[in-house]
């Protein structure tokens, strides 16, 4: 059997359904005792980058999607949470999608959305 190259492979993926390529990958797994962490992603236009494992996100941003009715309660919570000073925390309640705290880890990230959501403000963890 003639050596397949890198762009040949590709071109027989691209040519299976999806139930065929979870077949294959089932089959690869078994027959090289490993594992897909992300097995759709092989069937992706990333190629390579799908074998890396999948790493479990540690930082979040708590976006303040909304003020709600009690702004002035979410601004006070955003003071809490941040540095800033009043006119700062201001125009990020009134400028709102934005992000109030970035790469934070996750429990900080969920007690600052649960404190702007005490505050009565729609808040988004990414």
């Amino acid at each position: 059997m003639a050596k397949l190259s890198q762009d040949d492979l590709l071109g027989q993926f691209e040519d299976m359904t999806l139930i065929e390529l979870s077949e294959f990958v089932k089959a690869f797994e078994e027959k090289f005792d490993v594992t897909a962490a992300a097995a759709v992603a092989v069937a992706g236009p990333a190629g390579p980058a799908a074998a890396e494992a999948v790493e479990e996100q540690d930082e979040f941003d708590v976006v303040l999607t909304a003020a709600g009715d009690k702004k002035i309660q979410v601004i006070k919570v955003v003071r809490e949470l941040t540095s800033l000073g009043l006119k700062e925390a201001k125009d990020l309640v009134d400028g709102a999608p934005k992000p109030v705290l970035e790469k934070v880890a996750k429990e900080a990230a969920e007690k600052a959305a649960e404190a702007l959501k005490g505050a009565g403000a729609s808040v988004e963890v990414k």
